[in-house]
Parts: structure tokens; sequence; C-alpha cells
């Protein structure tokens, strides 16, 4: 009798562990597919460009995206060629070229810039000439044929305005568009350039891939850090609010706002509706704090030293770049505010 017990138990043992097994492949099976994200710390102020590496994330459709040259790159590939979205820093502009290769040896088409800083705009020049519009021969008019560089009206006047001595000619978008917005058909899918009006700068785009559901949203949206306003060159805290409510607009989540719509934002993580949410929903309340403080006549060397913080429980998340501070972020919605009165 013990001799058969023992046998029933090593044989109902031996079913325990093969039906957990099945159970443990099949919820494997149906989890979702995380999608990765690429680190959500900035590259210091002044890098080892070359230490760094760039990292290629699928983002959905038509779209992947690639971090660590500066700002985000949004890439759209098919079999019309391939379509960027900010280009990073000129230092990474060979590395930046290498890593669209391994996405697809199809020509660089077209480039779209979302705003004005070197990590956005540096490595124009050298990606504008790796790609080119026609199959061969000079390009229309004359012209040489290379791709070609979009970005707003106000982009390229921002850029003639600050002058070819600290921004190169050939990092200015000869291709602009006047007004709200701008649309064209790419790789299967439409591409609407969308204009957000004196949010970081004046000059600023948004750029939505409608099959895809994807929108490259630039600096309006940032996940490593507060978001920068430039009030030099026409940003505004209204600006990157109503931004923010123009994406979310935009924006379809799926159920429970996990993926549907997602967001490659200036800086740091694929982000869904609710990234989007928090983050607009964090900006209005710090804006809402310091015009209470305007409000009360408090000065902007007041509103600095109210201890805690305007920004205190946003500091743990936002205020990783020594670049730009929450004290630099509040000084700026201070003086955007105090300029609008």
């Amino acid at each position: 009798m013990n001799s058969a017990f023992h046998k029933i138990l090593v044989v109902v043992a031996a079913v325990l562990v093969l039906t957990s097994g099945l159970c443990a492949l099949s919820s494997a099976q149906q989890q979702p597919q995380q999608i990765r994200t690429p680190r959500q710390t900035r590259l210091p102020q002044n890098p080892d460009f070359s230490k760094l590496e760039i990292q290629t994330l699928k983002v959905q459709g038509n779209v992947q995206l690639l971090a660590g040259a500066g700002a985000n790159i949004a890439v759209q590939s098919g079999g019309d060629g391939v379509l960027l979205v900010d280009t990073g820093y000129e230092q990474m502009g060979a590395k930046t070229l290498a890593a669209i290769r391994k996405i697809s040896e199809k020509p660089i088409r077209t480039i779209i810039n979302t705003t004005l800083a070197d990590d956005h705009t540096g490595a124009n020049g050298p990606l504008v000439k790796a790609g080119f519009i026609n199959q061969a021969g000079p390009g229309l008019g004359g012209r040489p044929n290379e791709a070609m560089l979009f970005g707003h009206n106000n982009l390229l006047r921002l850029m003639t305005e600050i002058g070819e001595a600290k921004i190169s000619t050939d990092r200015w978008p000869p291709n602009t568009y006047p007004g709200n917005q701008r649309d064209f058909y790419m790789n299967d899918e439409p591409v609407v350039m969308l204009h957000v009006s004196n949010a970081t700068t004046s000059g600023d785009t948004m750029v939505w891939f409608r099959k895809s559901d994807v929108i490259a949203t630039g600096d309006i949206l940032d996940e490593t850090s507060f978001p920068y306003i430039d009030l030099a060159h026409g940003g505004s805290v209204s600006g990157v609010i109503e931004g923010l409510n123009q994406l979310l607009d935009l924006m379809v989540p799926k159920h429970l706002q996990e993926g549907g719509t997602m967001v490659i934002p200036g800086h740091g993580r694929i982000g869904d509706e609710h990234d989007v949410l928090e983050y607009r929903d964090m900006v209005t309340i710090v804006r809402d704090r310091v015009q209470n403080a305007i409000k009360k006549g408090m000065t902007l060397a007041q509103v600095k030293a109210v201890k805690p913080s305007y920004t205190y429980e946003y500091e743990p998340r936002f205020n990783r770049n020594p670049a730009w501070t929450a004290e630099m972020f509040v000084e700026a919605i201070y003086k955007s505010l105090s300029s609008s009165k």
C-alpha cells in the first residue's frame, strides 16, 4: 500500500507541475507586450559624445523612436522613404544616420523640426545632405537633391533673428508653413504638422502620424523635466498649457487609458493620454499657484522664497535638469503671467 500510495503521489505531483507550467505559459502569452522606454534622464550638460549610444524603440505603426542623440527623434519609414522629426545634436549626426540605416535603407525624404533648441536641430545639416528627394539628378530648379527640411514660419524667423553666427544656415528650414497646420501623405498615412503657438517658443510644431496614431510633441511635453519656456523667443506658460490641451484633444485612449494614441515627448519615455493629462495638470497647478501669488502682490523674490515651494511635490520627478530647474520654471511662469497682464 505504501508503494502504491507513493506512486499516486508522484503522479499527482507531476500533473500539478505540468498544469502549473501550462498556466504560466498561457498567462505569459496573454500578457500585452510592454512598450520599451528609453532612460528618463537627460544627457549631461556637456556630454562626451564619443561615449553616447543611440537606442531604437518601436512605438507603433510606421513610427520608431531614436533616443540618446539629444532630443527624441521620431522616425517614420515605409515604401516612400524616411521621415524624421528632429535631428538631435550635430555631434551625434553620424551615429543617428547609422541608427536610421538599421531601420530602413530608403532615402531620408523629409525632416520636420518641432522647436528651436540645439538638441532638436543640431544635425539638420548633415541629415538633410544625407537624404534626397529624387531618385537621381539635381532637384527642381537646380536645387540640391537632398531631403526637405520643414518648420513653422516663426521658427525660420527666430533662427534668422538669432543669426548665422549662432545657428548655421544649414539648420534653417527652407520649407515653412504659415498658420495652424500643414498636412501631406507619406508612407501610406497622413502626416499633420500642427503649430503650437507661443509655447516653448513662438515657432513650435507637433507632428501627428494619423494612421500610426503617434504624435511627436516637441518640448511642450518633457518626461524628464518641467517644460522649458523660452521667454526671449516667444514662449509662455499659457501657450504650453494650450498646447497640452490641444494634444489631449487629439488623443484617444485604449481601455483604462493604457495604449491608444501614443506620444513621443521632447525627452524621456513614450507616453499615452494619462501621461499627458498628468503633465498638463502639473503645469496648470503650478501656474495657478504663481497666478494667485501675483494677485496678492507678491514679488518674484517672495515667490521663490515660499516654503514649501510651489513645485515641491513634483520636484522628485521633474527637477533633474540642472539647465532648467524648478526655480527657473517658476520664474519663467511669473514673468510670463506678469507680462500678459
